[in-house]
């Protein structure tokens, strides 16, 4: 902090006449906003604090008050940083409340177990059939030996001595009272002098659950299934947590899903689009006949309406959808290409819809 005196008045930004608690009032709301814990790295907010804290340090004595009034300076014994006013501790101690709400160690005996999550593969043929399997969840039990509370059987917990059961000690800084964790009992309240055995304390032992659980037809990939009170049990008396199965649905060989439609490519000929033809198609479980419409276009896409997926929350089920590709013969021999010269003549004069539309376009367009 510079050499040259300031107006802590104006440091703390209250009247030269304002009262104690005046005062107090405003350095708690200064030292809060500028505390180093809130603005790490900031440099011009520690300056502003060690200023602050120094203000305080002076106005709220009032020998080194009337010293200031009088001469503009503290006096002796008042300098930079906090002095002797504790001011440091005092902090440190709100803040590591403030910031962590409060911590108080393990807390009560009693607190709710975790909730688990299992990730669970399935077929897309499982997604739209639903099943039901066994699945073997790792978690931690309560104790059956100590119910849970930690403590061997035939003893008892102790209420902490130095809390007296409160699981927190209280300290005074002059206008402020702190609550910390006690150090004891770690915020339980007691002690557990005579550990259980057969989880050490705990309360828990580590096992794994066989559990069956029912996928319902229709499930999307990512989507989760909650089972209530199977995840980790509580400590003492407190409840077990939930247990999400996560499912995940596998890619398909040939099928893509959109919703409760299937997509897939299917690759047809020049003359299957031309003339027409029927063709076997998969569908989930099986194979179908798919009519191909004599003048069917490439990318056109054929529906086979309800050989979808089922619909998860409602009845029916989505579309098979294939969509055409036009496959071209990379190598032809003499009869197919004497058969597409003689179509290529009888067709020289026609166009269809597509191209007598494009060549009108390039027409306008470059006259």
């Amino acid at each position: 902090m510079s050499p040259v005196a300031r107006d802590y008045y104006e440091v703390l930004g209250v009247a030269r006449n304002a009262g104690e608690a005046e005062i107090k009032k405003a350095y708690r709301q200064l030292a809060m906003q500028y505390h180093p814990d809130r603005n790490r790295g900031n440099k011009d907010a520690e300056e502003r604090f060690k200023e602050v804290n120094e203000a305080y340090a002076v106005l709220s004595d009032p020998d080194k008050r009337a010293h200031f009034d009088r001469f503009g300076t503290a006096g002796p014994g008042v300098g930079p940083g906090f002095g002797d006013t504790g001011f440091g501790t005092l902090f440190e101690d709100i803040f590591e409340n403030f910031f962590s709400g409060g911590r108080r160690g393990r807390g009560s005996r009693a607190a709710r177990g975790e909730d688990l999550q299992y990730e669970l593969k399935i077929t897309l043929e499982d997604a739209a059939a639903g099943l039901e399997t066994k699945i073997q969840i790792p978690r931690l039990e309560r104790c059956e030996a100590c119910s849970g509370n930690g403590v061997e059987p035939g003893s008892r917990l102790e209420t902490c001595d130095m809390c007296r059961g409160a699981g927190e000690v209280r300290r005074n800084h002059g206008f402020l009272t702190v609550a910390q964790t006690c150090p004891k009992c770690h915020g339980a309240g007691q002690l557990n002098r005579s550990p259980c055995k057969e989880c050490r304390g705990e309360g828990r032992r580590r096992a794994e659950r066989l559990l069956s659980v029912k996928i319902p037809a229709g499930i999307e990939d990512r989507m989760q299934l909650r089972i209530s009170g199977e995840g980790s049990g509580g400590l003492g008396a407190g409840p077990s947590g939930d247990l999400y199965v996560v499912v995940r649905v596998l890619e398909h060989e040939i099928f893509t899903r959109q919703a409760a439609d299937l997509l897939c490519d299917l690759p047809l000929s020049f003359t299957n689009l031309a003339l027409g033809h029927e063709v076997d198609v998969p569908v989930l479980g099986g194979m179908t006949t798919l009519k191909i419409p004599a003048g069917t276009q490439p990318n056109e896409v054929l529906r086979m309406r309800g050989k979808g997926m089922p619909h998860l929350r409602q009845r029916g089920h989505g579309d098979a959808c294939y969509r055409v590709v036009l496959e071209v013969p990379q190598k032809l021999n003499a009869r197919q290409r004497e058969a597409l010269a003689s179509f290529e003549a009888a067709s020289k004069d026609e166009r269809g819809p597509l191209a007598t539309a494009f060549f009108e376009r390039v027409k306008k367009l470059f006259g």
